[in-house]
Formats: structure tokens, C-alpha cells, sequence
């Protein structure tokens, strides 16, 4: 069948219960605002439920964020709009993360249950997932394709929904609603810089209106938005954020790069070896030609700009490269164009047709290239350059081919300094080497393009029933063009011809360096399109109200080809991580209100899903809602839900392999010269996991409840409190028993033993490749480099907690009106159990993997107070996350105790700080036209705490909970003007 022909999809615009209060930032109740609004009943309908009607007040906790509240906490971006709410937990992914496939993109993971199990609606309607999967896996709405000046607000259900929506809303849905007609111009233009400054801001939005919806049927506006968001290095914001060297606040030195001679840096360090193959600089000896006591040589150490150091086998160049080359946030530019009609068809039928373009682009710099590196995933153990080594050879001719006899050979004396004296001996004067490619420039562009378009016919049949029948197309497109990466083939023969200089870098033309490390491309897609319709209908009288019903129907295709970058395996670095898949999903689903008494509204609804794969899943749902006064009303909720397999999951052509930071077990330690002995084999590195795709794979399921209270005590103060508890069963996950395996290898005295180990931890399991042994220890047992790891279905998880929020409205003398919001998260639990072990997470740096390092913290909050005096608004947002205990049950251990810190010191450094930040808002309305606003972000420039055991790649701090620590005090101006 053709991949587009005959395929649909859809959307529907309804929802299940929901109580809100419109807030900002915060989860502000329900409750509050029906009591300020019943004189002027307005029907809406809430996400989470179908159904029109004046009360927003239903069973299920929602979090409502308007444009007027997020301008007050200076708020510019859909991202830091939902990412801002305290539900969002472990997993979620922030603008400023670049170390993984999903940088550059932007995600929120409701409940800490992953992007994958949180549902992004636009209008109600679902959009193409960003190309890449998050951690190779993961499927997601990129936050950055949308529009913000457009949004009207935010509903974020913070609760179960896949008997509405289907798949993927275990963990809740997020629901961002445009502007539907607008009439005039708009404009607003905000500047801003780091009180360092870097970092510079500008953002430029405009929105043009014609027709009077009312008067004359129809509206048409067309909006157009840009932002740049300027480059940020981690030398620029000094220490502890641009070095892996803590040893002045007493922790460890994990630089060995200003200590070791056995480092890849810029400047080559080398040895003299054995070549077995002459014609292949892969084929070095293992071990130093005068064994342990051999002197390394450096290519050009007059050339130190940081200074030399003196090791017992050589003297090297100091080098720091996280303060030499790794950055903080990445340089972005994005826009967009959108544009929507609105038209009556009649008195009786509406209807709309809307199109977006939004265009974004992430430049990030990344460390240079090293020279010993291994296979690609999937490659030939043969074409590891660092086992069992790559060397230099004493001869080098035009050709790169037989140099040792070819007529124009020449001796090798520029890169080899063992070249003259083993003129006679080739195959013992190789020279084997240390070295990053400093003088290639490596990083990656990423341009994103997304497209989407949406049309729709809502109207009545009487004065009792409602239709609405929508359908959408969207479709992201992704180029990824990676620098710097070695091409294998032609770093070869750059060897073999001499080509490339390794003593003097700066010396190679450009043409040398395109050569080895040429750009890379790789273009990969989303798309998905459908058509949703349903009926509402209002049936008869309770003693509580109308009972009302509503069906509906959907079919959906949703298909993904997001290429292997490094098909042909012929580069070094380059993942080989890749997914493909399409599928077609129908589904019916029905809602039913019940108002069964003047206290008590009941509401059910279920939904059947169908997936081309060949399964099928039922969804219900039942809400809850008691309010014996007006004053006080409880709610509750209970739902069972589900999410689909992603195509990278499942595909049988799709692969994926992520590293993690590991640091090697003191035994294994030992094994290498002890702790004593800084041997740089002992020290952090990146540690793979291999998985492909098994499409025998069956959806996740969940169960969740939730029950909770809204309160007005006062007519200035409303609050809420809920308590919620998800349990996801048959969790789809990359190798459950990685730590397992990890620590099977390592407990090994030798390859043999540590292969065998890890392969009776289970069916899967494997050692796809190992490091070059170790040149200073070479019997001992080297470090494994990639273990294969299945994709399964394992047991379940279970989190639970609490939500708070509370808002107060005062009214102050002289005309001064106080508001005051308050949200908070308090994680009571969040449990994986697999196979029988218990791992818990909540408060540490688990999960590690899911969460890149970056943990699930036990409390998050915000609060914001707000003074109106007169045209002037003064707004103070506070920001907390709580403190995260530095271990990690998902990685070696299930003891979460400080003996297990990831930083191996003990009860030192076994927790990461609170972190308390806050934002600044002054605004000036001038006239009817014309706001001014100043935003002043991290007014009190308040630092990252310090969290030795994050990601190697985010050195000593946690992007996604403390990134406006990294960056400090922002000044931020605009001005927005209305026609």
C-alpha cells in the first residue's frame, strides 16, 4: 500500500473532568474561579472531557497557565511554560540539553514517567513527534515548534486520559490553546543579555486580524514569531561548571588530561610498538616496545599554551577540555508563520481551517575527535582504532599502499620520532598514538522543520446535541549535519600518505581536514494525519443537572524514518542509532455525565483503540466529584491506560546504543595500580548499551487514582490538594539488568570469565566490545565498551505523591491588589520493580538513565506574587527543587544508601543542595495600546549546586533542574503595542 495513500488520522477536542482555577504557573483551584465568574457563566470545554458547560470545577486536577500569568513570571516559550509546572519530573528535557539525540529539542514527562507517556495536544489535536527518540527511544512533541505568542493558555491534566485520548496520556496530556480569531495588529519586541554577557536574547512576534467574527461571520489573522537565544560556554561561567578537577572543594581529580600521557588531547602523544600489517595502522602492538618503562613522546610540546607536566613516562601538555571546548547552552534561532480562518456556515455550523511553519535551528560545539576510539555499533571489532591500537608507520608514500617498498617512500620522521632509527625494522618502530583532532573544529547543526494543518466543522442539531468532526496533517521534517567525526577509511590513508601532521596541526590545509573529518547529513522525518468526529448530546434531567453522552470516532497514521546515521559503519563517533515504522490506529470512545445529585457528578468514559500491529486496547475511566458546600468540594478519579510501543522499540529495523558515564568498581581499580597508582584506564568513561528493535514487544499498561480536595475558606483564598498513584505494568525497557551486567563483567579476572558472566544474566545479553587492554597493566582484565541489552517488557513501576496550590486575592488600600499563588509536588514514591528487585528512585539520581543523569527530586514549587499598583505590576516568581541524594538504583546497586554515591566518596558529596531561584517581572501598561515590561531572571544570581555525579557531558551540574543557575542573572527588556 502506498505509505500515504488510504492512511487518516485524527484529533478530538474533548477531554475528562477537569477543575481549574486560571493561575499562573501554578495549579491555582478551580474552585477559586467559578466563584469570580458565575455571574458571567462562560461554556468552555476543559481538557480532559468532551463536553461543553459553565462549571469548570470536574474530577480530574488540570493546571491552567494563561498568557496573562505566564507574561507575569516573564515567561517567553512553550517550553518553559509546561516545563515550569512542578508535575513535571524525571526525564524531562530542556532547551539547554545538547549531550543526547534529543538536543535541541524540548519535552515535558508529567509524573517523571517519561516524554513517551505525557500526550501534547495542540487545539486539542495531536502533531508529528520530533524525528529523533529521545535516550533512542523515547517519542515526543518537540515544545520548541510552537508558537507562544499565539497561545491563549495551557491545560495541563495532571491525571490518566487514554480513555479520551488513547495512547500515550498515562502520565497526563498537555493541551496548548491558540488564539482562535483576533482583529487589529500586535506586535512585541523583547531584547535581553547575561549580566555576563553572553547568552543574548531576542525575541520579535506580530499578529495581523481581519473581520468581525461577530458581526460578520469570518476572521482571518496570519502571525509571524522569531527567537534567538545566544551561545553560552562552560569557560564562561568558571568553576565548578568547566572542569571534572574538584580536588579544591575536597572531591576527586577526573581530569587525568594535565596528568597522563595516555590521554586522547591535542597534542599526540606517542610510543614506539609493533605493527603486524603495514599497511593498516589498526594492526598496532598492545603493549609499549620497552614495556612498562617506556618514555612517550609529545608531538610539539613546545606548542603548550596551558603549560607541561612531568609523569614517570613523559612529559605531556596540560589540557582541561571541558573548559576548552564544552558549552552550556547552544546557539538557537527559531520562527514561525501561522495563520487561521474562521468562518460561520450558517447559524448552526462553525468552521476553520489553520497552517503553521516552524522553523528551528541548534548549532552546538562539541569536544574534537579522538584518534583511538571504538567500532561503530555493529562494525567489526577490526575497526576499533583503540584495540589493539592504532599506530603510526616509519614509512609513507603517495599511494598510502605497501609504503615499506614503494618507490617513492619516504621515512615517516615528521609524525614518527622512531622512524630513522628503525629504517631497517618497520614492523618495531611503529609509533603508537595519543590525540584529539583540536584543530577540527566538531559539533553539530540541527534544522528542524514542522509543518502542520488542521481544518474542522463543529454545530448544533436542536438545542440539545453538538458535532464536531476535525482532521490534521502535520509532518517534521530534521536535517542533522555532523562535524568533525573521523571518516575510518580516510584517516588511514591520511596515515599511510603522511598527509595529515600530528606534530604541527595548525599546519594541515583545510582540505587535509575535510578529508578525514568530512560534514555529515542525515535528513529524517515524522509525519502523521488523520480525522476525528463526535457527537455530544444532553439526555434528560437529574437532580443534579443534565445528564449528557457523547461518542466519537478517530483513525489516525502516524509513520517515522529516522535514518541511520552511519549506515555504512565508515565513521568514528557517529551513531548508528535508527527508526523506522508505520501504523495505522482507529479508536471509539464515549463519555457519560452524570449529575446524579445537587453534591455529587459522576462522569465515565472508555475508549477502544485498535493498532495495525494486530493489538488492541479498552481504556476506561471514572471521575468523582462531592461538594457538600459550597465552600468545599473532593474529587477522585480511576483509570486505566496505556502506551503504545514507539517504532524505534519495536521496528525490526531499528537499533539504538546510548552511553552512559560509568566509573569502574575498586576491585577492577586494583586490578590497574590501585587508586594510588592515577592510571587514567581507572578513570570515568562512557560505558554503551545496544539494543534493536522486538516487535514482539506489547504496550505498556497503567492503572491510576487520584483523590483530592478544592477549598475556599474566604473569597480571596481557594486551595487544592491531591494525592495520586499511577502503576505502569509491562514497562518496555532497554536492558532492566544492565547494572547487573555491568557488575558481572567488572567481578571477572579475565575476558573469558567476564564474557561468560555477563551472558547468564539472561537472554540478551552480551559483550559486544571490549577497550584496548590496558598499555601500563596489559593482563589485566580491560574495560568493556558496549554490552548488547534486549528491549523487553519488564515487570512495573509505582509512583505516587502529593500536589498542592493554593491562591489568595487581596485587596490592599490605595487600590492596590495583591495575588498570590503557590504550587508544589511532593514525590512519595517511585519504584521500578524488575524481576523481583526493588529499585526506588524517588529523591536520588534515579532513574539515571531515563533521566540522563539528572534524577527525580522529591519536592518542586513555585510561587508567585504578584502587587497591582494602578498601571504598574510587580511580579516575583520563586522556583525551588529540592535536594537529590547522588545514587542510583538503576545503576550497579539497589542500595540507595551514601555508600553507594556515583562520585565514590562516600557520605561526601551524597546529596545535591536545594536550588531556589527567582524571576522578576516589572510592567507598565502606558496607554491602550502601548506595555512596557522589564524581566530581570535569577535576580539574585543564584548558582547550581554543585552535583559531582551528573553526566559526564554536564560536568558537575543538572541541566534540567538547575539551568538557570548555570546561566545567572539575565536583563531582559520588550514592549508589546496593540491596534
Amino acid at each position: 500500500m502506498n505509505n500515504h495513500k488510504h492512511l487518516r488520522g485524527a484529533w478530538l477536542r474533548h477531554g475528562v473532568a477537569a477543575l481549574s482555577l486560571v493561575t499562573t504557573l501554578a495549579s491555582a483551584p478551580a474552585f477559586a474561579q467559578s466563584a469570580t465568574t458565575a455571574a458571567e457563566p462562560e461554556t468552555i470545554v476543559v481538557t480532559g472531557t468532551m463536553f461543553r458547560r459553565t462549571n469548570t470545577e470536574t474530577p480530574s486536577p488540570v493546571t491552567v497557565l494563561t498568557s496573562e500569568s505566564l507574561i507575569k513570571a516573564g515567561i517567553t516559550t512553550a517550553s518553559d511554560a509546561i516545563r515550569s509546572i512542578s508535575a513535571d519530573g524525571a526525564g524531562s528535557i530542556g532547551s539547554g540539553f545538547q549531550s543526547g539525540f534529543s538536543a535541541g529539542g524540548s519535552a515535558v514527562s508529567l509524573r517523571g514517567l517519561g516524554v513517551s507517556s505525557t500526550l501534547v495536544l495542540v487545539d486539542g489535536l495531536r502533531s508529528a513527534n520530533f524525528p529523533l527518540n529521545d535516550d533512542g527511544h523515547n517519542a515526543y512533541v518537540d515544545l520548541n515548534s510552537i508558537p507562544f505568542s499565539l497561545i491563549d493558555k495551557i491545560e495541563v491534566l495532571k491525571d490518566g486520559a487514554s480513555s479520551s485520548y488513547g495512547a500515550d496520556a498515562i502520565g497526563g496530556v498537555v493541551n496548548l490553546k491558540l488564539k482562535k480569531q483576533f482583529n487589529g495588529v500586535a506586535g512585541n519586541a523583547e531584547s535581553g543579555i547575561s549580566e555576563r554577557g553572553d547568552g543574548r536574547y531576542s525575541r520579535l512576534s506580530a499578529t495581523v486580524g481581519f473581520g468581525d467574527y461577530q458581526n460578520e461571520g469570518w476572521n482571518f489573522y496570519v502571525n509571524g514569531e522569531y527567537q534567538y537565544n545566544g551561545r553560552i560556554s562552560n569557560a564562561s561561567r568558571g568553576f565548578p561548571y568547566n572542569t571534572q578537577d574538584l580536588t579544591s572543594i575536597g572531591g576527586l581529580d577526573k581530569n587525568a588530561d594535565d596528568s597522563s600521557m595516555t590521554r586522547n588531547v591535542p597534542t599526540a602523544y606517542v610510543v614506539r610498538t609493533s605493527q603486524s600489517d603495514l599497511n593498516n595502522p589498526l594492526s598496532g602492538g598492545i603493549n609499549a616496545s620497552d614495556g612498562k618503562t617506556a618514555q612517550y613522546t609529545a608531538l610539539g610540546l613546545a606548542n603548550c599554551a596551558g603549560g607541561t607536566f612531568t609523569a614517570s613516562n613523559g612529559t605531556g601538555c596540560k589540557y582541561d577540555l571541558v573548559n576548552q571546548y564544552r558549552q552550556i547552552a547552544p546557539l538557537q534561532e527559531r520562527y514561525s508563520v501561522n495563520g487561521r480562518l474562521s468562518f460561520r456556515v450558517s447559524d448552526s455550523i462553525e468552521g476553520y481551517i489553520t497552517g503553521s511553519w516552524s522553523h528551528s535551528y541548534v548549532s552546538i560545539n562539541g569536544t574534537p575527535s579522538a584518534i583511538r576510539a571504538t567500532q561503530p555499533f555493529g562494525g567489526s571489532p577490526s575497526l576499533a582504532s583503540s584495540s589493539p591500537g592504532i599506530v603510526l608507520p616509519v614509512y609513507v608514500c603517495s599511494s598510502g599502499v605497501n609504503c615499506a617498498t614503494a618507490a617513492d617512500r619516504q621515512l615517516n620522521t615528521t609524525n614518527n620520532p622512531y622512524a630513522s632509527a628503525y629504517a631497517n625494522d618497520p614492523t618495531n618502530g611503529a609509533a603508537r598514538i595519543y590525540y584529539m583532532f583540536g584543530d577540527i573544529p566538531a559539533g553539530s547543526e540541527r534544522t528542524n522543520d514542522v509543518y502542520r494543518f488542521t481544518s474542522g466543522l463543529n454545530g448544533k442539531i436542536g438545542e440539545s446535541t453538538d458535532w464536531r468532526v476535525e482532521g490534521v496533517y502535520a509532518r517534521d521534517n530534521l536535517k542533522l549535519t555532523q562535524h568533525g567525526l573521523l571518516n575510518i577509511a580516510n584517516l588511514m590513508k591520511a596515515i599511510n600518505t603522511g598527509s595529515y601532521n600530528f606534530a604541527n596541526p595548525s599546519a594541515n590545509s583545510a582540505a587535509v581536514r575535510n578529508f578525514i573529518a568530512p560534514d555529515r547529513t542525515t535528513p529524517s522525518y515524522s509525519e502523521m494525519y488523520g480525522v476525528d468526529a463526535s457527537m455530544t448530546r444532553a439526555l434528560f434531567d437529574l437532580p443534579g443537572g443534565k445528564a449528557q453522552v457523547a461518542i466519537g470516532g478517530q483513525i489516525r497514521a502516524e509513520k517515522l524514518e529516522n535514518r541511520n546515521q552511519n549506515a555504512a559503519l565508515d565513521t568514528y563517533g557517529l551513531t548508528t542509532a535508527s527508526a523506522y515504522g508505520q501504523h495505522t490506529v482507529s479508536a471509539a470512545y464515549f463519555e457519560i455525565d452524570a449529575p446524579v445529585a445537587r453534591v455529587l457528578d459522576t462522569n465515565f468514559s472508555g475508549r477502544f483503540d485498535h493498532y495495525s500491529e494486530g493489538y488492541s486496547k479498552f481504556s476506561p475511566k471514572i471521575g468523582v466529584k462531592f461538594t457538600p458546600i459550597k465552600a468545599l468540594a473532593f474529587r477522585g478519579t480511576y483509570s486505566e491506560g496505556f502506551r503504545a510501543p514507539t517504532f524505534a522499540e519495536s521496528g525490526p529495523r531499528s537499533q539504538y546504543a546510548g552511553f552512559v558515564s560509568t566509573t569502574p568498581p575498586a576491585g577492577f581499580v586494583d586490578q590497574h595500580g590501585g587508586a594510588a597508582a592515577n592510571n587514567s584506564y581507572n578513570n570515568v568513561y562512557n560505558l554503551g548499551r545496544g539494543s534493536v528493535g522486538n516487535p514482539n514487544l506489547k504496550p505498556e499498561n497503567s492503572r491510576s487514582f487520584t483523590l483530592g480536595m478544592i477549598a475556599q475558606p474566604t473569597r480571596w483564598l481557594s486551595f487544592t490538594a491531591d494525592y495520586y498513584n499511577i502503576k505502569k505494568s509491562n514497562l518496555i525497557v532497554s536492558g532492566p539488568l544492565a547494572g547487573k551486567a555491568v557488575d558481572a563483567y567488572f567481578s571477572a579476572t579475565n575476558l573469558a570469565a567476564a564474557q561468560a558472566a555477563v551472558a547468564a544474566v539472561g537472554p540478551g545479553y552480551s559483550v559486544n566490545s571490549v577497550d584496548s587492554v590496558d598499555p601500563l597493566y596489559p593482563d589485566a582484565l580491560p574495560r568493556v565498551l558496549i554490552i548488547n541489552v534486549p528491549y523487553v517488557n519488564a515487570n512495573y513501576s509505582v509512583t505516587s505523591g502529593l500536589d498542592f496550590s493554593a491562591t489568595a486575592k487581596v485587596n490592599l488600600p490605595h487600590d492596590i491588589k495583591w495575588t498570590s499563588r503557590l504550587e508544589a509536588t511532593y514525590v512519595i514514591r517511585y519504584d521500578l520493580n524488575n524481576n523481583g528487585t526493588l529499585q526506588r528512585y524517588a529523591g536520588t539520581f534515579g532513574p539515571y538513565d531515563l533521566s540522563s543523569g539528572n534524577g527525580t527530586p522529591r519536592i518542586r514549587g513555585n510561587w508567585q506574587n504578584t502587587l497591582e499598583i494602578g498601571q504598574l505590576s510587580l511580579s516575583l516568581t520563586t522556583y525551588y527543587v529540592g535536594r537529590i541524594k547522588e545514587t542510583a538504583a538503576d545503576q550497579a546497586s539497589t542500595d540507595t544508601s551514601c555508600a553507594q554515591n556515583l562520585y565514590k566518596t562516600g557520605d561526601k558529596f551524597c546529596y545535591v543542595s536545594p536550588f531556589i531561584n527567582n524571576d522578576f517581572n516589572a510592567t507598565l501598561k502606558i496607554n491602550d495600546r502601548m506595555t512596557v515590561y522589564g524581566i530581570v531572571k535569577n535576580l539574585f544570581d543564584a548558582k547550581a549546586p554543585v552535583a559531582p555525579a551528573a553526566y559526564s557531558s554536564a560536568p558537575n551540574f543538572l541541566t534540567t533542574w538547575h539551568y538557570a543557575g548555570l546561566v545567572g542573572r539575565e536583563f531582559r527588556a520588550g514592549v508589546n503595542i496593540k491596534m
